[in-house]
Parts: C-alpha cells; structure tokens; sequence
C-alpha cells in the first residue's frame, strides 16, 4: 500500500533549493565584483525577495502580537531559509575564498568573470534594445566612473562600518552592483572577510545593524522602481554588469591604487611583474565553469 506524501515532504525539495540559491547569494558577496541580487535575478527569486523585504516597516510592528499573521505577511519562511543559506555560505567559504585571493587569485577571477559575462547576456537577451542602448550605455559609463574612484581606509570608524553596511546592503539588492566591491572602495572588505574568519562580534554587530538600517530604508524605494520602471532600472544594472568586468578582469597589478586601465595587465605580464604564476590554463577553464554555472542558476529558477 503506497502513501501519498504529505505537504510538508513535498515542500522539502523546494526548502533545499531555495538554501542552495542563498548559498549561492552568499560565496557571491564575498567576492568584490559580484553581486548577491545577480544570483537572486538569475534564479529567479529576486522579485519575491523584493516584495518581502518591502513589506517590513512601521505597520509590523502591530503585527508582532499575531505571531503568524507577522510570519505569513513577511514571508519569514522564504527570508529566513535564504537568510541561513547566505550566512552558510559565507561562514564556510569565507576562508576559501580569503586562500584562492591570496594564493591563485587569477583563477577565482576568472570563474567570476565567466560567471558575470554570462549573467550579462542572460539579462540583456530579456530587456527592450532600446533601454539597452540607452539606460544600458549610461550604466557602463557610471560604473567605470565608480570603479576610477581610489580606495579608502574607514577601517577605524565605528559610524563609517554602520553606513557602509546600509549602503552594502542596498548594492547588494541591486542586480550588477556589488556590496562587496563598495566595501572594498571603502578599505572595509579585508577587516571584514578578517571579522568572519575570527567572529568578531563587535564588527559583524555594526554592519548588520547597518544592513538591517539599509533594507529598511531602500526596500520600498526598489519595489516602487521595480514596479513602475523595470526595463530601464534593470538595463542601467546590466550596465554596471558590464563595467564591472574591468574589475573581475583576473590579470590586474593590485599595487596600483588608481587608473583602472593601468591595472589591467595580459597573463604574460602579469607573471613577469607580480612574479607568481598567470594560472592561464586553469584560469580560462574557471571561466568557462562560470559561464556554466549560470546556465545551471538559471535552470534552478524552474525549480
């Protein structure tokens, strides 16, 4: 005699999807250039992840005295599964990720620029062509601009790590804008990949009081956008997209501090210069593992 499973078995599968895409979410905001609202985009997700986040505000507070009615209005189910999936994700390959940068940083680079030129693609094949030559173009251009800005040290202020995490958060809910890279303009990503790597309470508290500040504030105003302008919002992302490749280019001379351009380097000179390895072979098929990744991210939003 066979049973038929119960709901609570059917909805398992879509549990561990959902925790494999804040998994996902969470290795991509570890990495300068990669943002975490890309992921949520590409596994199509990142509509209803909006529409949570937008929901908390001053009437939830009412809510809080009907417990359920607080959890089924928020989505806490959806938020919560993918919140554990980030924190998973960067609890265990924070210090994967700290080894690749700091021994074959060529190779994770590459899997990253793989990953966002296919993202890219992906992204543009659904928008209007002529929000791309426009709003798109405008993108590429204000994102170079913003990755010409020098990195600063606020790696001593308490308030500083409180605002970058609002403004953290806020890219990472951006398609094409990264939090990690805002933190590293900021001279606050290494302290922070340091801070998990140690758990350091005092510094992971500031920014996720930050963040949490940042979803309040920037939720709505997305939502609204989203609503009203999705083409042109997402076109101008896609250009950041693009611009941001400049960064995730995997030969660049890190001592330079200034001069995009003049960082980029061919492996060949990037060998004689840096004296390390170029990891050409292993770095080209990184890429191509990137691309694919993002066939499979996509094929997961069916899911």
């Amino acid at each position: 005699m066979s049973h038929q499973p119960t709901e609570a078995q059917k909805a398992w599968p879509a549990y561990l999807a959902l925790l494999a895409k804040g998994i996902c979410m969470g290795v991509a905001e570890l990495v300068p250039g990669v943002s975490g609202g890309t992921i949520a985009f590409l596994t199509g997700i990142y509509f209803r992840l909006v529409s949570a986040l937008s929901r908390f505000g001053p009437a939830s507070i009412p809510l809080i005295r009907k417990p359920k009615t607080f959890w089924h209005v928020h989505d806490m189910t959806f938020l919560l599964t993918l919140g554990v999936g980030m924190l998973i994700g960067i609890l265990v390959f924070a210090q994967l990720v700290s080894y690749l940068l700091a021994h074959t940083a060529p190779v994770l680079w590459g899997f990253f620029f793989g990953l966002i030129t296919a993202s890219s693609w992906f992204m543009a094949s659904q928008r209007q062509l002529k929000s791309l030559l426009s709003f798109g173009i405008l993108g590429i251009g204000l994102g170079l601009s913003f990755l010409q800005l020098p990195q600063q040290d606020f790696s001593g202020s308490w308030l500083m790590l409180f605002f970058a995490g609002a403004l953290a958060v806020s890219a990472w809910m951006l398609p094409g804008i990264s939090g990690s890279l805002l933190l590293l303009l900021l001279g606050l990503y290494e302290p922070l990949i340091i801070a998990v790597k140690t758990l350091d309470v005092l510094f992971l508290s500031v920014l996720i009081a930050g963040c949490l500040s940042g979803l309040l504030l920037f939720a709505r105003s997305l939502r609204w956008l989203m609503q009203h302008y999705q083409d042109p919002v997402l076109a101008l992302l896609i250009g950041f997209m693009l611009a941001a490749l400049a960064k995730l280019w995997p030969w660049q001379n890190a001592a330079l501090n200034y001069g995009l351009m003049d960082r980029l380097l061919w492996p060949a000179e990037y060998a004689e210069l840096m004296t390390v390895p170029a990891f050409l072979p292993q770095t080209l098929v990184a890429a191509v593992a990137g691309f694919l990744a993002v066939w499979t991210l996509t094929r997961l939003a069916d899911r």
